[in-house]
């Protein structure tokens, strides 16, 4: 019945004074800053929808607390290969790391990539709670199994993106996640099942 277009966005840098403190920006109108959230100019910082990457609370929100953690004299880090993005359909999308396609390119052979794929409708919950639509795909590098990106369409899938991408951010493999306990019956075992899929062993299909 409806019909959402979501071309993209931009950053709302316009009047801020910018060019009078001599800092210019991209051609996208962004600011561009260093691993540190530095800009140009000595004394400004700059995090969230104005700098490049996606624009994201969650990612502002974390380069919030690592940019003052630097003014700090502390050590601030963000992982910005590791942010996940939620779509809040119904059933939701979410995915963290790299598509099937980008592992591909970047390894540069289709042979150098595993995948696992596992349905919400052979999940005990999804099933359960009549929401069987949607997938869970797990991406990993074929020789050292590490785990490259997850994506998932399910009901609860911006919640569920939460353990991949700590996965992740640990360096996990497909063999870590799969011989990982998940109480049952809960959608997160869809990730269990999927990470089996990698090594062809999935239980439930």
């Amino acid at each position: 019945d409806c019909v959402l277009v979501s071309i993209g966005r931009r950053p709302n840098t316009e009047g801020l004074g910018l060019d009078a403190i001599g800092l210019e920006v991209n051609k996208r109108g962004q600011i561009e800053t260093d691993h540190d959230f530095r800009t140009k100019v000595d004394g400004v910082w700059a995090i969230g929808d104005v700098v490049p990457g996606p624009m994201l609370a969650h990612k502002a929100e974390d380069e919030g607390i690592a940019c003052a953690e630097n003014i700090a004299g502390q050590t601030g880090i963000v992982n910005h290969d590791i942010i996940p993005g939620v779509v809040y359909t119904w059933p939701e999308f979410a995915g963290v790391g790299l598509t099937q396609e980008e592992a591909v390119e970047k390894l540069g052979d289709k042979a150098k990539v595993k995948v696992g794929k596992f349905p919400m409708m052979a999940n005990s919950r999804a099933k359960t709670n009549h929401e069987p639509d949607g997938f869970v795909k797990i991406i990993a590098e074929a020789e050292s199994d590490r785990v490259l990106g997850v994506w998932a369409i399910a009901s609860v899938a911006g919640t569920m993106i939460a353990q991949a991408t700590q996965a992740m951010e640990f360096g996990a493999t497909s063999e870590d996640i799969a011989y990982t306990c998940h109480a049952h019956p809960t959608h997160s075992e869809a990730i269990k099942e999927a990470a089996m899929a990698v090594q062809g062993k999935p239980i439930h299909v």
